[in-house]
């Protein structure tokens, strides 16, 4: 039979033109089967004769049976396009056929080849309907690709169909053949074939020499393939779990465990597939496969679009609604969240689906629609079907003897004496039909209100498209909601009309993307950094977020928490979803031509200029610009200005990463270096503004000498921009490098400048105490001692001081000081001066010694010059030498008892801060001054300063300046009538100091919680803090704080009142505080501690006693009179009568 593509009427052999619609019949090859134009003489597949006789006529028949669907591009042997190697995901199936030794035996040897030949053309047919390539026949087997040379967007669900269809064919074949073929023994000849089915990573390219090559995909994906076909019993497709992952919920599938294969060295799971699903998109098969779905996001403004449509439908004002957007952008998922919405309302929903197997197959979705609107079954006889249309036609009330002749070549229904053939013409009688059905449709609206629902309208057929036109056109007053889908590379004809609506949908914006990945996520949360990267990659597409998380959660790269996901080591670059794979290579095989543009344009990055490409491709201008207008009109680029202005960019970074992805390894080396000295050599300007471009394409070219000396000059950029992360990452590829040069003096003396460069950014970023911080300060004073280097010696001194420093080991921070002070001496360099007197004035400081601690600093102040000294010049732990060296002087001088210096001191960095634009310099500037002004009383300035510093330091990432930040804000809140809330937020960021492993700053919470804790009335808290505090006193640095701790313990132990003599206790810690004080002469502290006593004695009547005292200190003040410690004393003295 001749089968018109046109109408699907089927013809006797021989005939040119279709007996229906009069419409030229395709020549079937007689040597490879493809249908050929009418007029061709020679096969335009295989340049075969199109008039070649077969020997056998009655062979020739057997091997072509018709097929509804006839194949659109099929290749029967192999006859792969020659091109470059490449890598790409390919679904492999090996087909063989069930115990042909046997068989040979018992046929003539001409009768065995014919079967042969029968068997392979069978299957050559099925593989051709799903476009699969046969690569090689082998014997009896046949090698099939799906995925090469074009990839489709499910391979692996061709391959499975294809499977299935094979041995379905197989049945047919054998009875034919019985009618022909006689075996030796007299026995029936039943064939039977083993198909084994695999997806993986293959290298795809010629191989073989001479006149031996061929196009063949190479790695372990073909063996399994073959090793899954011996597994299969007979007449059974067999396929390996990574395909089934790819067409789960597709078809119906037998779990067969793990197997193991010769030659593989792990065991397989695998599984046999048993018949096709009813699933017809991605959210039927999770349904089929009960994997659940993520629920709808982002798309409450399109629901409420759908709504309102649906209810002017349902009022007789008939709607159509055009639902465009890309692959995967979620059309199939609002379209079913709808369909769930309409849940008992009464109404009807016709659904049918454009599929890209039938697109030359005449009304193929209205078919498939029809026959579930008739009810018919897969065993119901030709007769049963015949009798199920004539009742709904009668329902209808169409004429059965005009209506049924129309559709019996539709259904594949027999023509009977019952119903002749119509006396139209073939084009009449396709009009005819087109009207019937939507009468039909239209009369479904008389009885309830109607949504028709077709979906991918891009794959519909001509004729199909034909009676939509019509049905658009007749709907304005019907019950009938109409609603189309289909991607944005197909344009309806339609013209604009009041009851058409057109939406497209776009991409999730971030807020979108984050509550869909934690939707799939079960609503856990992921690691930041997964976060970011998940996001970047998949450029708001739900499938891409949804498929791209659904990879991670199934790898071992998290750990689950409670509420939270957890990265269990460094986290690598995320590839690319195997459910994902093939549908973006199938985008760029669709331009196989400009495959090299999309190539060479991956690798130069996500973004690109013309003038660069231009630089790097070998091709002219105009065969340049020619390819990329057409990766742009695809829409796999866009383009912003004209050439030679333009510039580039790729629509999603998935499609990016496939196309850079398909290169050889080799290959990608080839043109990154290419890349990286075409941008050495004509465009300078990278190495000043983006030098870790040039460090990349070194990378990825293996010129590893090359690549450090790029890197590192990226990460001395982004410390320059205080951009601290990038800088890490920039210094940290290039000690990773380094470690594949040989060992050399050079190599070390590069590793010791890397490892002083990494040391500012790792301070700031990952803290002071993190194990990263030591670990690179300690190579680097192992380098300094190796090549006996003194001046970079200073640079790494400096850094173990800040990690000993702030871990609490004062006693090694002091030595680090001193060193560094007998460096200085024997050099004489100021800048080492500088760095020594801020070291050990941060160190007295800390040891509660503060009349050494301001010598140092002041010392330090008076030799720090913003030009010589500033924060990017020499070494430095983030902050700026003068703003550091200021703010500690302000806190300094306000514990000796000068409020108005310090204050003074205290905006002097702030305002240095600022004049040097150093992010670092002046979230710490903000930092220590609101600290001052905690210490001063007034918690709004405290609070606006925190404030100021904890948006620097969450912006750039200073984790612990954050902290301190954050804890002042805290602080000053419980100070503003917000108690809970701000000491919420001192418990949080107290745990989070905790877990960083710091000391020095521990003391400082405690005081503030204590005061918090004493001002609320939680006594039992307080004191239990107070007294772990001070057991702890000589590992948190800060000595200073010792006289307020006692003096707070004195004060909750005078409100709680539990103590058998509260009066004596309480004065011995106030009289502890006041003679710790003394001895550190901390003015500051000294004054709260005898204010808190001499109240205490003016309640016990020793008013003269308290007022000797208070008066004593108070007046040893010379500034300051308007701050509430002094103000309060005064009062104090005054309402007792004590001045």
């Amino acid at each position: 039979m001749m089968h018109c593509n046109n109408c699907g009427f089927d013809n006797p052999n021989g005939m040119k033109f279709c007996g229906q619609c009069g419409q030229p019949l395709n020549r079937s090859c007689p040597d490879c089967g493809f249908d050929n134009p009418a007029n061709f003489n020679f096969c335009g597949q295989c340049g075969a004769a199109l008039e070649v006789r077969i020997e056998n006529e009655e062979f020739r028949k057997l091997s072509f049976s018709h097929s509804s669907a006839k194949p659109q591009a099929f290749q029967s042997r192999p006859s792969l396009p020659t091109q470059e190697a490449e890598r790409r995901q390919l679904t492999v199936m090996f087909c063989d056929l069930v115990g042909s030794t046997s068989l040979s035996e018992q046929l003539d040897p001409e009768d065995y080849r014919e079967v042969v030949r029968a068997y392979q053309h069978t299957a050559a047919q099925v593989i051709g309907r799903f476009e699969g390539t046969i690569a090689q026949y082998l014997g009896d087997g046949l090698l099939v690709y799906f995925g090469y040379p074009a990839a489709h967007e499910n391979d692996a669900h061709r391959a499975a169909l294809t499977g299935l269809g094979i041995v379905e064919e197989m049945k047919n074949l054998n009875v034919r053949l019985q009618q022909s073929i006689r075996t030796r023994s007299r026995a029936p000849l039943r064939l039977a074939v083993r198909i084994g089915i695999h997806t993986g990573l293959v290298v795809v390219g010629e191989i073989g020499s001479g006149e031996r090559r061929e196009q063949l995909a190479v790695g372990e994906t073909t063996n399994i393939a073959a090793r899954l076909q011996n597994l299969a019993k007979p007449n059974t497709v067999v396929i390996s779990v990574s395909s089934y992952r790819l067409v789960e919920g597709f078809f119906a599938c037998r779990p067969l465990g793990f197997q193991s294969l010769r030659g593989i060295t792990r065991p397989l799971e695998t599984y046999r597939v048993l018949r096709q699903s009813r699933a017809r998109n991605r959210l039927d098969a999770a349904k089929a496969a009960m994997t659940g779905l993520t629920p709808l996001v982002g798309r409450e403004e399109e629901m409420r679009l759908l709504s309102a449509r649906w209810v002017q439908a349902k009022e007789g004002k008939g709607q159509v609604l055009l639902l465009s957007g890309e692959a995967g952008i979620g059309k199939s998922r609002l379209t079913q969240v709808f369909r769930e919405q309409l849940t008992g309302e009464p109404h009807l929903w016709l659904s049918c689906h454009c599929s890209p197997y039938y697109r030359n197959t005449a009304l193929y979705p209205l078919i498939d629609l029809f026959q579930r609107l008739l009810r018919f079954k897969e065993d119901d006889s030709p007769e049963r079907k015949l009798q199920k249309l004539e009742t709904a036609l009668d329902q209808y009330d169409l004429p059965r003897t005009e209506t049924i002749p129309l559709f019996t070549p539709l259904l594949a229904l027999p023509l009977s004496e019952q119903y002749p053939p119509l006396n139209l013409s073939p084009q009449r009688q396709k009009q005819k039909l087109l009207k019937t059905m939507l009468v039909i449709l239209l009369k479904l609206t008389e009885i309830r209100p109607v949504v028709i629902f077709i979906e991918d309208l891009h794959w519909g057929d001509p004729s199909t498209l034909e009676i939509l036109t019509t049905l658009v056109d007749q709907v304005s007053n019907a019950r009938v909601f109409v609603l189309f889908t289909f991607r944005p590379n197909f344009n309806p004809s339609w013209p604009a009309r009041s009851y058409l609506t057109h939406l497209s949908l776009t991409r999730l914006v971030r807020r979108q993307a984050e509550a869909l990945i934690e939707s799939a996520a079960a609503g856990k949360k992921l690691p930041p950094e997964l976060l970011e990267q998940i996001i970047a990659k998949t450029d708001g597409v739900p499938i891409f977020l949804e498929e791209l998380t659904k990879m991670v959660l199934e790898q071992d790269l998290l750990r689950e928490r409670v509420d939270r996901y957890e990265l269990v080591g460094p986290l690598p670059a995320l590839a690319i979803p195997a459910t994902l794979h093939d549908s973006l290579m199938a985008r760029l095989d669709r331009l196989a031509a400009v495959r090299e543009v999309a190539q060479l344009g991956a690798t130069l990055g996500r973004n690109f200029s013309y003038r660069l490409l231009q630089a790097v491709a070998s091709m002219d201008e105009p065969t340049l610009q020619s390819k990329l207008t057409q990766l742009v009109e695809a829409e796999l680029l866009y383009q912003q200005g004209l050439p030679p202005d333009a510039a580039y960019s790729f629509k999603h970074a998935l499609i990016q990463e496939t196309a850079y992805r398909s290169l050889l390894r080799a290959k990608r080396q080839q043109v990154h270096q290419r890349i990286a000295r075409v941008l050495v050599e004509q465009f300078p300007e990278f190495e000043q503004i983006e030098p870790e471009v040039i460090a990349h394409h070194y990378t990825a070219a293996g010129q590893n000498e090359a690549a450090v000396r790029f890197w590192y000059k990226a990460g001395q950029r982004a410390v320059v921009q205080s951009a601290n992360r990038e800088a890490i990452n920039h210094f940290t590829q290039a000690l990773n490098l380094l470690e594949f040069l040989p060992p050399s003096a050079e190599r070390h003396q590069q590793e010791l400048h890397l490892r002083i460069a990494l040391g500012a950014p790792l301070l700031m970023t990952k803290g002071y105490v993190a194990s990263e911080v030591e670990t690179n300060y300690a190579r680097a004073r192992q380098l300094c001692r190796q090549l006996d280097q003194t001046p970079q010696l200073a640079s790494v001194l400096f850094g173990l001081w800040v990690f000993y420093l702030v871990k609490g080991q004062f006693q090694t921070a002091l030595e680090l000081g001193e060193q560094l002070a007998e460096l200085a001496d024997q050099t004489q360099d100021a800048a080492l001066w500088l760095e020594a007197h801020r070291m050990q004035g941060m160190n007295y400081f800390n040891l509660g010694r503060l009349d050494l601690a301001r010598t140092h600093l002041e010392e330090a102040v008076a030799i720090y010059d913003p030009h010589q000294h500033g924060p990017q010049v020499l070494f430095d732990a983030g902050t700026d030498r003068g703003v550091a060296c200021l703010s500690y002087l302000a806190i300094t001088l306000w514990l000796l008892g000068y409020p108005d210096q310090a204050l003074k001191r205290s905006q002097e960095a702030i305002a240095l801060a600022a004049q040097l634009a150093h992010p670092f310099s002046q979230a710490f500037a903000f930092c220590w001054s609101a600290w001052l002004h905690q210490l001063r009383r007034e918690p709004e300035p405290a609070q606006a300063l925190a404030h100021a510093g904890l948006e620097v330091a969450t912006e750039q990432g200073f984790a612990l300046l954050e902290m301190l930040c954050a804890m002042m804000e805290s602080w000053a809140l419980t100070e503003q009538d917000q108690t809970e809330v701000g000491l919420e937020g001192i418990l949080q960021k107290l745990r989070e100091f905790q877990a960083t492993g710091a000391q020095l700053g521990q003391l400082h919470f405690w005081v503030l919680l204590a005061e918090v804790y004493s001002r609320t009335g939680r006594f039992d808290e307080g004191l239990n803090l107070v007294a772990q505090a001070l057991a702890e006193l000589d590992q948190k640095g800060e000595q200073f704080y010792a006289a307020e701790l006692y003096r707070l313990r004195g004060e909750m132990l005078l409100a709680h009142q539990t103590a058998p003599d509260p009066a004596a206790e309480v004065e011995a810690c106030f009289l502890q505080a006041v003679d710790l004080a003394c001895q550190q002469d901390i003015r500051a502290l000294q004054l709260r501690a005898t204010t808190s006593l001499a109240r205490l004695q003016i309640r016990q009547g020793r008013a003269a006693e308290a007022g000797a005292m208070l008066s004593s200190v108070y007046r040893q003040f010379t500034e300051g009179f308007d701050t509430l410690d002094l103000q309060t004393a005064g009062d104090l003295m005054s309402s007792s009568g004590l001045d």
